[in-house]
Formats: structure tokens, C-alpha cells, sequence
């Protein structure tokens, strides 16, 4: 028999510096090559600091969690999902596996999105990513993927390193032309922003969510604790990760404003580093960004389609989802986790045909259902601290120093989740109501009660949102 079950003492492992391609390769996708006009339509070089410091430390206390939660919890596998299990139960962790999942799966669609709309500009029946021939590419190259991955985990991690490597060079290009050609006139005169940005915390607070989307990811080496050859190379990918994509994204973004006035900027064309780089060097340079962007668009789907697998392979596993869902080829791939996954992405990239805007609903989905599984895996972290769970040998500078990691991540993502809307969160109920017959599932296998009196509660609140949901989306309340 082609596929078989594998125990996770068997995963083929993988070095540091793949761990961290990873977490690289999943953080630098579609967003980078649209900072330059996002930022400028909010703010100049002086909130642009102030936002990227604030995103920084934000987003850090976010990554030392993870990092910390691998070394105080090194027998929890796939840590976003784990961690939610670990602290609140069975239900709450099956929604934080089934959320990161989705919210992969979605991710993904936007990268086709995006794909499909920089070429729109040479095949115009592409249009802006979501006619129907769009959707038909990018099927194709969405069961391409599929075949590809399912040659090997492992090989598939190996093509994410060089393809991070690829996918980096266009960009640090684009940095150093940009510093070479940098007008220190126009950086000044773009240094407070234009005429009509508002004061400095309008600012700021409107490039909030332009940081979190571009961070996506930093989890990525957590999710493949399972591959790594040794446990402590976790939180180092995570942490080398981090930093290593922070000054790419605040160095595109801030060089970007020595190029073209604010104004100009912010009326760019997306992605708006083509049109920045075009105004530095020309015509060629509009062109070698738009190639760098399919790489790096590529390369980010790669590491999203393998986490979202992972996750739901790794959740079978630990008997949280159905065990169809475990099956490993002899390469160990997770092959049914990866079909599955790789139909929810065509469903959803149908789904594009009838939305007013594909990539933007799409992107701001991928980042409401990734922010619940985080706000989980932060508030774990915070209730270790709390019960001394893991810290019976720590020092007290080290529980306090956790305790402030902690609260911080936790206020942190809570805060985001409530900036990204109630309309997303009964999007994300709607989701999740159904997603639920997994659940129901697995407890059948094992023989369990389907609910217990608690997790009844939380399914009878879920699909009471996913009603609402309904009822807003046909009543035009909320919109897709």
C-alpha cells in the first residue's frame, strides 16, 4: 500500500537552516511588494518608524512565546494547535488546528490572486486575478503543487530553501538601488507624511494591520517542531526569522520614501515596489520586481500549503481529527491532510469569482483566523506562567521575565483581533460551525460523548454567530 501510518519518531528532520527558510519563506510572500504604497497612503518616514517599532515589539513578544513554549513544552507537537489543546480543552484546540488550517488554505488563494493579476497586465484575460480564466490557472497550478509536495516532505522543504534564497535576492536589490538613488530632498520632504495624513497617531494606527498581515508566519518553525533536528533549533528559527524579515520589510518600506514623494507614492499601482523601483532605474526595474514577486508568491504557497498539512496530519495523530487524516505516504507526506487542504483552496478560489474584491477579503480572512489560533497559544503561554506549570525549577527572574513576554502577546493579538472587525469574526463563525462535523467525528471514532456540557455551550454560541453570519451576508449587512 502507496500510503501508510508513521509515527512522528520517524519524520524526516531538517537542519536550522531550513527551519528557518521557513519561517522566512512563509513571512516574506505577496505583502513586502506592497508596502511602499500601503504605508504611503497612511503615513511618511517618521510614522513609518514609529509603526514598524511598535509592529516590532509587538510581533516579537509574539515569536519569544513561541519560542518559549518550545522549550518549556518540548512534547507538544505543532505548537499552535498543541498549545490551545494543552490550555483549554479538546474543543477549544480543535478550533485553533481547524482555524490555522483555513486560514492557510486561504492564504493561499490570495497568493494565486496576486499571481494572476501581475501577469493580468500582459494577458489581460487574467484581469485582476478573479475572472474565470484566472480561477483555471491557478487551478492548474494549485493540483501542481499538490503532485509536487507529494513526492516528499522533505524535498519540498529543501525547494522552500532555495526558493527563500531566490525570492530574497530581488528584494535586497531593490534596497540597495533604492539607497544608491535615494534623494535626501524628497526623503525630508516626505518625512511627516502628506498634506492630508492626519496627526502622527492617525498615522500609526492606520499602518497597524498592513504589519500584522506582512508577519503572518513567524509561527513557522513551531508548526514543524516535529522535523527539526534538534528541539532548541525551534525557537532559534523563529527568532533568526523574525529579525531577518523585520529589516527587510522596514528597509523596503523606508527607502521607498527617498524615491517619490508621498502623493506619488501612495497613487502607485500594486505592487507598488514595481512602480518604485521603475521611477529609480527605469522600465527594467518595473519588470525584475514583477519576476521577484511570482518567486517569492510561489515560495510563500509552498511553505503554507506544508504547515496546513502538517497541522491537520499532526491533529489526526494526537486523535483530534479524523484518523483518515493521518495516513503518511512512505516519503511522509501527509497525503490526505494535503488533499484536503488543497480542496478547501479550490473552493475557496471559486468562491473569488463572486466577491467585490478577491485579494483584500481574502487576505483579511487569512489574518482574522490566524490571529484566534495566536490569541490561544499567547494566553496558554500567560497561564503557565500563572500556575508555575513548567517552571517548578525556574528562577524568579525568569518567570517574571515570561509573565511580561506573555501578558504582552496575549494583550497584544487581542487587541488586533478587535481591530480586525466584527465582520470577519461571524465570516470566520461561519466556517467553523460546519467545520465542527470533524470534531463530532473523531469523538464517534473513539467512542466519546460527542459534547460535554461546556463544549456544548461554545457550539451552540458558534453556530448561533454562523446564523447571524448568514442572515448579514443576504440581508448586505456584510459583504464578501
Amino acid at each position: 500500500m502507496a500510503e501508510q501510518q508513521k509515527s512522528t519518531s520517524g519524520a524526516a528532520k531538517v537542519s536550522l537552516p531550513t527551519l528557518t527558510a521557513m519561517v522566512v519563506g512563509s513571512m516574506v510572500g505577496a505583502g513586502v511588494f506592497s508596502l511602499p504604497q500601503r504605508f504611503a497612503q497612511e503615513t511618511g518616514v517618521a510614522g513609518a518608524l514609529i509603526a514598524w517599532a511598535i509592529a516590532g515589539v509587538g510581533m516579537l513578544t509574539l515569536a519569544l512565546v513561541f519560542q518559549r513554549l518550545a522549550v518549556r513544552k518540548p512534547d507538544l507537537d505543532a505548537g499552535v494547535y498543541a498549545y490551545a489543546k494543552a490550555g483549554f480543552g479538546e474543543y477549544i484546540g480543535f478550533f485553533s488546528a481547524a482555524g490555522y488550517w483555513a486560514s492557510a488554505c486561504v492564504g493561499n488563494v490570495t497568493y494565486w490572486v496576486l499571481i494572476m493579476s501581475t501577469l493580468g497586465a500582459v494577458f489581460p484575460a487574467l484581469g485582476a486575478g478573479d475572472t474565470v480564466v484566472a480561477v483555471a490557472v491557478s487551478s492548474v497550478g494549485l493540483w501542481l503543487f499538490f503532485l509536487m509536495i507529494r513526492r516528499g516532505t522533505k524535498e519540498a522543504a529543501a525547494i522552500n530553501r532555495i526558493v527563500t534564497v531566490a525570492k530574497l535576492l530581488p528584494i535586497i536589490v531593490f534596497v540597495l538601488l533604492a539607497v544608491f538613488v535615494l534623494d535626501p530632498e524628497v526623503f525630508a520632504g516626505n518625512f511627516a507624511g502628506g498634506a492630508d495624513s492626519g496627526t502622527l497617531f492617525e498615522q500609526v494606527r492606520g499602518t497597524m494591520l498592513v504589519t500584522v498581515f506582512v508577519f503572518l508566519g513567524v509561527e513557522g518553525a513551531s508548526v514543524y517542531s516535529r522535523h527539526a533536528a534538534r528541539r532548541e533549533d525551534v525557537g532559534r528559527a523563529t527568532l533568526l526569522g523574525f529579525g531577518s524579515v523585520l529589516a527587510v520589510f522596514a528597509s523596503v518600506t523606508i527607502v521607498s520614501y527617498g524615491i517619490l514623494p508621498v502623493n506619488e507614492l501612495a497613487g502607485l499601482q500594486q505592487p507598488s515596489m514595481a512602480g518604485t523601483l521603475e521611477a529609480a532605474v527605469g522600465p527594467w526595474g518595473s519588470v525584475f520586481v514583477a519576476a521577484g514577486l511570482v518567486v517569492s508568491v510561489l515560495g510563500a504557497y509552498l511553505a503554507w500549503t506544508l504547515m496546513a498539512a502538517e497541522v491537520l496530519y499532526v491533529a489526526a495523530q494526537d486523535r483530534d481529527m479524523p484518523r483518515f487524516l493521518s495516513a503518511l505516504t512512505p516519503r511522509d507526506v501527509p497525503v490526505n491532510a494535503l488533499l484536503l487542504s488543497t480542496l478547501l483552496s479550490q473552493l475557496v478560489l471559486v468562491i473569488t469569482l463572486f466577491s467585490e474584491d478577491a485579494f483584500d477579503f481574502a487576505l483579511d480572512l487569512t489574518a482574522a483566523l490566524t490571529l484566534i489560533p495566536f490569541l490561544l497559544a499567547a494566553a496558554y503561554a500567560l497561564k503557565l506562567v500563572w500556575t508555575r506549570e513548567a517552571y517548578a525549577e525556574a528562577r524568579g527572574a525568569d518567570i517574571r521575565r515570561d509573565a511580561v513576554i506573555a501578558l504582552a502577546a496575549t494583550a497584544y493579538t487581542a487587541f488586533l483581533i478587535y481591530a480586525a472587525g466584527l465582520r470577519f469574526v461571524l465570516i470566520s463563525f461561519i466556517f467553523y460551525a460546519p467545520a465542527t462535523i470533524l470534531f463530532l467525528i473523531t469523538r464517534r471514532e473513539q467512542g466519546k460523548k460527542l459534547f460535554s456540557s461546556a463544549e456544548f455551550a461554545l457550539f451552540c454560541a458558534v453556530v448561533i454567530g454562523a446564523l447571524i453570519g448568514v442572515a448579514a451576508l443576504a440581508a448586505g449587512w456584510i459583504t464578501l
